[in-house]
């Protein structure tokens, strides 16, 4: 009933007097706010990470799951929506104080039962109302990557560490029945996905691509000849999946057809790490994986690149014709692009003046408005679009 009542509304206005303001700015965008100065290294900031709302047109900006919150070391992390727009998945993730300073001086992670717990929720946008689905049957303390498998709502798909190695899960909607998809893999598996028919997965393990079905089986490594292969995710037909591909923090926009056949280096990032850095103080794991994504007709492909001093966001077409987007002051980085869901807008990253916002362009005329407005010493990442806008149509 509340998906019919936004449609309904979507419809009015668009033949209201709102009709010069797009449908698109009532939506909500889901997002992340974090500390980036303080003191004390990684954690310290990264326990200020809260999951935020905000209207398209930059109204109404409020945070959710905050119950989650309920002691010290905890934070929330928005990290996606059902296909119906009206539950969003929000990570909790609480590390003890004293393993992260052991890991701030030994620079690198320790995960143990004892010093981390991450679980992924399901959180009802208008009640508030958070489920620990992976808290349920639990096979791990730490579990991330939740989405809705395509075609399927009685499933849920999302990735567990277990031994040392993280593995793709699939399990029943309430969290029960979880299926290790890997069971006969020791590797280290991540960027899990489904096709849109929910039929196959996608994920690289050990920086390496692979394709199997929806259960596991019949396992596929795409060849690249080349030792950094990353996160993977399937065109919107369902005929391609895109990731990048070349060497550590010099790699790049690669397609391959859904059989692994017909690889293609889509565009060159010219000289970018492919890294976005959201902290301003020293941060040993290095920043945030900034990826490639599929226009929405899945006849492109949006990424950032270097040009001179500044990450620029561009857009390439499969048959390799960039076309660049931004044009900002020197300096300026932009970080993490995502196309609304009727594929005239795009929300994005950037940082200006040392500050991280988001920012919201029409495609049509490349007009762009402040999606978010935080401070210095604040951030403001990780935008994902309420898929609601899909039903307007």
């Amino acid at each position: 009933m509340k998906s019919i009542l936004v449609t309904c509304l979507l419809l009015a206005l668009s033949g209201s007097a709102l009709a010069n303001e797009p449908p698109m700015s009532l939506l909500l965008v889901g997002y992340n706010e974090h500390r980036t100065n303080l003191p004390g290294g990684r954690h310290v900031n990264v326990s200020t990470n809260r999951a935020m709302v905000v209207r398209a047109d930059g109204a109404a900006r409020r945070s959710i799951a905050g119950e989650l919150v309920n002691e010290a070391g905890t934070w929330t992390q928005f990290a996606g929506w059902s296909p119906d727009g009206q539950t969003a998945i929000v990570l909790r993730g609480w590390e003890s104080a004293e393993n992260a300073q052991w890991e701030e001086r030994h620079k690198t992670f320790r995960f143990t039962p004892e010093s981390w717990l991450v679980d992924s929720y399901l959180v009802d946008v208008a009640t508030g109302k958070a489920d620990n689905v992976t808290g349920v049957e639990r096979v791990s303390f730490y579990n991330s990557g939740l989405f809705f498998w395509p075609n399927d709502p009685t499933k849920l798909g999302f990735t567990a560490l277990i031994g040392g190695n993280s593995k793709p899960f699939r399990m029943d909607r309430d969290g029960r029945n979880k299926t290790d998809l890997t069971r006969n893999s020791n590797g280290f598996a991540y960027g899990f996905s489904s096709s849109p028919d929910g039929s196959r997965i996608s994920y690289h393990e050990n920086y390496q691509v692979y394709l199997a079905d929806a259960d596991g089986a019949n396992r596929m490594h795409v060849q690249t000849g080349h030792p950094f292969v990353f996160v993977p995710s399937w065109s919107p037909d369902g005929k391609w999946v895109l990731f990048v591909s070349g060497e550590h923090y010099d790699c790049h926009p690669h397609i391959v057809k859904a059989d692994g056949t017909g690889l293609k280096k889509l565009a060159d990032r010219g000289g970018y790490r492919g890294v976005t850095e959201f902290l301003d103080v020293p941060d040993y794991h290095g920043g945030s994986s900034d990826v490639p994504v599929w226009s929405v007709d899945g006849r492109a492909v949006f990424y950032t690149a270097k040009v001179g001093n500044n990450v620029e966001l561009f857009r390439v077409t499969l048959d390799g014709q960039p076309e660049r987007l931004t044009n900002a002051v020197d300096g300026t980085t932009h970080y993490h692009p995502k196309p609304s869901p009727d594929g005239q807008w795009i929300v994005y990253g950037s940082k200006r003046d040392g500050v991280r916002n988001l920012f919201v362009m029409r495609l049509s005329d490349r007009q762009e408005h402040a999606l978010t407005n935080v401070p210095a010493g604040h951030a403001a990442m990780h935008a994902y679009w309420q898929p609601v806008a899909v039903n307007a149509k």
